[in-house]
């Protein structure tokens, strides 16, 4: 019985000492917050052993693409400290870096000539390492040959290596991974642990949509949607971030990056949702933006990219709109107000294509109301023998809740559009004009379509309709769109005439 009790409580304390060592290890772990512009912030843990007066102290193992001016070091214990220097050292040992070492001097190197492996002596004229640096000031070109070794062997000059070098030994400065180093001040000796924290260049994520599309009523344009969201999440900061904590912030971000030319860039994230069950990312306001926490740890290696699914519903409801917007005033964007009012031909070339849209309403009612983070929406339809087809694509930008989606999908195959002027009068003198038009809207499919004909009154500021087939709705102060149904293998005739004047 005492064995027993003796094995119970010895599992016990096993147990304990585990769970505290978890926990540990989870107080420990990095934290990261990503945002979309290829940069985030982490958080890391180093242990601290000092004496009182000046100490050297290293982390190996920083980032690649480090601010070193966004660092933040911080004893927890609150033992003061002085940071009297610190060093960034982003030139990790290589092949080339070791040439440069070695420049002026004479090396061996390993040379196979058919069975036989020999070795040689060969004097490193000049090594082609080209400091990071380098590529920065020359604005990403080094100039044209710098990049090859010349070496010298038995009085000859070679350009590139004879064989594989075998250098002496590593110089004393060398470092394996990108370091920091500080020399730190403190008036208290003793072990604790610190927190850094810094900015740094080489991380990104975006969210990605996936729509599957359910025909809704027949003849009622609406269509049910089953949506995934996925989060993609990609490190390229050489260095792994093992069990991290991981924060996405999503929203306008104003982001200063002090290199080159002073480039300014926008870090953009956003929100996400998730099944009440088990959710995998919990969304929340966070100041101007929203923050998206991972409800798990996870690991991001370097190079390597990682998918987290993130929002799922079913049942969205959704309408298919078709949209004519028939006039071709692309080709005249640099025209002046003036010269759009007094060319007679402008507005006038048609565009037979005709729009296909989704819109959908991101509101709870309809299965969703959540900060739908800026990303590509991918429409997909099932096929008669149940396999999914690509129906098309566009982004979205940040959407709140409660607001209206609208996307561009593809052009219609089975209904088309003709739109001509057939009235032109201008007065110039009693500063007015009327033009007249007739948009054909013909429909080739089995079952009616309801069409919106899109026309923008781009003559003048000052303009009213004197005479409208159809009834309109002024969208904006130049916009005016015209609903029709359009029969099944029939066509619709919209004709109006605007007058404007100035």
């Amino acid at each position: 019985m005492h064995k027993l009790l003796l094995t119970l409580f010895s599992l016990t304390l096993f147990a304990t000492a585990q769970d505290q060592t978890s926990q540990s290890q989870r107080d420990n772990a990095p934290a990261l917050t990503i945002y979309n512009q290829n940069f985030f912030v982490a958080r890391e843990y180093l242990p601290l052993d000092l004496t009182a007066g000046v100490n050297h102290v290293t982390f190996a193992g920083i980032t690649s693409h480090l601010e070193p001016d966004s660092v933040i070091l911080r004893d927890l214990t609150g033992r003061p400290l002085q940071i009297i220097e610190q060093s960034y050292r982003n030139d990790p040992i290589s092949q080339e870096l070791l040439l440069s070492f070695y420049e002026g001097k004479t090396i061996s190197f390993l040379v196979q000539r058919g069975e036989k492996i020999e070795t040689i002596q060969g004097k490193i004229i000049r090594s082609g390492y080209i400091p990071s640096s380098s590529y920065t000031q020359n604005y990403g070109y080094p100039q044209p040959g710098m990049g090859q070794p010349i070496v010298e062997v038995d009085g000859v000059l070679r350009f590139g290596l004879p064989g594989q070098p075998l250098f002496p030994a590593l110089s004393s400065d060398s470092i394996l991974k990108p370091t920091l180093s500080w020399q730190l001040a403190t008036t208290q000796s003793g072990h604790s642990n610190a927190e850094i924290s810094y900015v740094s260049g080489g991380m990104t994520w975006q969210s990605d949509y996936n729509l599957v599309v359910s025909d809704g009523p027949k003849n009622s344009g609406m269509n049910s949607l089953d949506l995934v969201g996925w989060i993609t999440m990609q490190n390229h900061s050489g260095k792994t971030f093992e069990n991290a904590r991981i924060k996405l912030m999503a929203g306008d971000v104003s982001k200063l990056q002090g290199s080159v030319g002073q480039i300014a860039y926008r870090a953009e994230a956003k929100s996400m949702a998730m099944d009440a069950a088990a959710p995998v990312v919990r969304e929340k306001s966070f100041d101007e933006f929203h923050l998206y926490t991972l409800e798990r740890p996870a690991t991001l290696r370097d190079n390597e990219t990682k998918q987290v699914e993130f929002v799922r519903s079913t049942g969205i409801q959704s309408q298919r709109l078709y949209v004519y917007d028939g006039a071709q005033t692309g080709q005249y964007a640099y025209y002046s107000p003036e010269q759009v009012r007094n060319d007679p031909g402008y507005g006038t070339a048609s565009n037979p294509k005709v729009w296909v849209m989704q819109e959908l309403k991101n509101s709870e009612a309809n299965h969703l109301g959540i900060a739908l983070p800026k990303g590509r929406l991918r429409f997909y339809r099932r096929d008669s023998d149940g396999s999914l087809q690509f129906i098309g694509e566009n982004s979205i930008d940040h959407t709140p809740k409660d607001e209206l989606i609208r996307v561009y999908t593809g052009n219609a195959f089975d209904i088309v559009g003709e739109r001509k002027r057939t009235n032109y009068r201008v007065d110039s003198n009693a500063h007015w004009m009327d033009e007249t038009f007739e948009i054909r809207i013909r429909n080739h499919k089995k079952e009616s379509a309801n069409v919106r004909g899109v026309e923008h009154l781009y003559r003048w500021t000052n303009w009213k309709l004197a005479e409208q087939s159809h009834a309109s709705k002024k969208r904006d102060a130049q916009t005016v769109e015209f609903p029709v149904e359009v029969a099944a293998n029939g066509e619709q005739v919209i004709t109006y005439t605007v007058h404007y004047s100035w």
